[in-house]
């Protein structure tokens, strides 16, 4: 298998795209290989799954950890969306936290869909 370097990975949007999981980051991050983007997106679900209760416990600092941990997550597969949810859980305070949780759930349910949809196809 050749190796890439550095130079030779081509560079990532400057903005963005809005789709769920931003496949090409996905292969950037993951050197293309099909096998270790699986294991990520996998991970990712998984992962999801255990910190979303977490930040639904109502306690603040508790929700900010857990959060903040998603959003570094969901940044390295391309997960801008949940990343962004994630962080106004993160900053969300005891007034806002519940709205933020509700509305990252949903953002999470469309992540898992697409990951669900991905690893039949990949």
């Amino acid at each position: 298998m050749p190796t890439l370097a550095l130079k030779d990975m081509p560079s990532p949007a400057l903005t963005p795209n809005d789709d769920i999981i931003d496949l090409d980051h996905l292969s950037r991050m993951t050197l293309g290989e099909r096998s270790l983007e699986r294991e990520v997106l996998a991970l990712f679900g998984r992962q999801a799954e255990i910190l979303l209760p977490r930040m639904s416990s109502g306690n603040v600092t508790l929700a900010a950890a857990a959060a903040h941990t998603l959003k570094g997550s969901a940044l390295g597969i391309g997960a801008w969306r949940v990343a962004r949810a994630a962080e106004a859980v993160e900053f969300a305070g005891a007034a806002k936290l519940a709205a933020a949780v509700a509305a990252l759930s949903e953002v999470i349910d469309e992540a898992k869909a697409t990951i669900h949809a991905l690893l039949q196809t990949h």
